[in-house]
């Protein structure tokens, strides 16, 4: 096997346990601090506090889209930080 695709054997295989971890311990509503306010930012595509954080409002407007109802949007924009926190790694 060479170096390659031992690398990128390594790379998915600590995605995925990231992925896992991230996805177990995923906070189901709303936490304190700043979470609150970049979900309901994500969710009407309003700026939050400055200079504000576009990308992140889009993708969570995007992954709020999938929510089965408004309850879970939360949930949904959650799954998405972990998602892109898995990434990172």
């Amino acid at each position: 096997m060479n170096f390659g695709k031992l690398n990128l054997i390594l790379g998915w295989l600590s995605f995925a346990i990231a992925l896992t971890v991230y996805l177990l311990t995923l906070e189901p509503t709303v936490s304190l601090w700043d979470c609150g306010e970049f979900i309901a930012s994500s969710y009407k595509l309003q700026v939050g506090h400055p200079p504000g954080a576009p990308l992140f409002q889009m993708l969570g407007r995007l992954f709020s889209l999938f929510a089965p109802s408004r309850e879970e949007v939360a949930l949904s924009i959650n799954a998405m930080s972990a998602l892109a926190s898995a990434f990172t790694i």
